[in-house]
């Protein structure tokens, strides 16, 4: 992994840094113009424009908005809130919701996220599902608990987990996501972890593969999320067809491309005020190839 990633992905978490940035003439402005390659708007209404727009192209849509690390269980009952409303405004199309549960406060009242999240499920329409982030592997334990806690109130079939194939502990948490019948969404993994992970590259990669092909062999409901055009290919080809799905903004030919070949395809649309961290990581990320 190239050094400057990882300081890249340090600096997304800087609250100062963001401060910084807007704080000049024409900061926010400038990274705005670049980050908005990536994000659907701030605003809901912007967010459902693009939806519609990638709807019309014959995509799926998973819509985010933005937030993570808050420790306000009042907060969280205020993002879920909207989060009910955008389940009342999703159109009658392939339109599925993201959510990373530190933006309910999981980290200080697990319980209650655990709640929120099921509001949330139980307010879908049927056959959309709700769709839980990756956070780095010190909320993993809590982020499964949680998944699997809605689950069993007979909302697995409105659920996804994503599982990051970086991690040791994936096999395992395959299995246990798989068997309680929830969605899984199979990503490389993005955080800079400490322990616990493979190194970024070919074990990785191999990681992936073998991950894949446990999801197929378990015959639960998965789909592949990454940009490696290499792994996506060995997957199609080794395992049949398998959705797959990508972050709005990067390399949208592909999935165009995807599409035309009869593969199901799904853009992750994310939206709000807080854009400017993501952003950032995506920056990050476009380092370390």
């Amino acid at each position: 992994m190239r050094a400057d990633r990882a300081v890249l992905f340090k600096l997304a978490t800087s609250d100062r840094l963001e401060q910084v940035v807007k704080g000049l003439p024409g900061g926010e402005a400038n990274a705005w113009r670049a980050a908005s390659r990536y994000v659907a708007g701030r605003t809901l209404d912007e967010a459902l424009a693009v939806a519609t727009g990638q709807l019309g192209k014959g995509h799926g849509v998973s819509l985010d908005l933005f937030g993570e690390m808050s420790t306000d269980p009042e907060q969280a009952a205020r993002v879920v809130d909207e989060y009910l409303e955008l389940a009342k405004l999703l159109p009658d199309a392939d339109v599925w919701l993201s959510l990373d549960l530190s933006h309910l406060a999981l980290d200080v009242d697990p319980a209650g996220a655990a709640e929120l999240v099921a509001n949330v499920a139980e307010a879908l329409p049927p056959g959309r599902l709700l769709q839980i982030g990756a956070e780095d592997t010190t909320r993993t334990d809590q982020i499964r608990q949680c998944v699997l806690e809605v689950a069993g109130r007979g909302l697995a079939d409105r659920l996804g987990a994503t599982v990051q194939a970086n991690l040791k502990r994936s096999p395992e948490d395959v299995e246990t996501l798989t068997s309680a019948g929830v969605h899984v969404r199979l990503v490389k993994g993005a955080y800079i972890e400490s322990t616990g992970a493979h190194p970024y590259g070919e074990p990785t990669d191999i990681a992936y593969l073998q991950l894949a092909h446990q999801l197929a062999a378990s015959g639960a409901r998965w789909s592949l999320a990454t940009h490696d055009g290499r792994l996506r290919e060995a997957v199609q080809l080794s395992l049949g067809t398998v959705p797959v799905e990508q972050l709005l903004g990067v390399r949208p030919e592909v999935l165009d491309e995807l599409r035309d070949r009869g593969i199901p395809t799904r853009v992750y649309v994310p939206y709000g005020p807080d854009w400017f961290r993501y952003w950032l990581r995506r920056v990050a990320e476009s380092r370390g190839a």
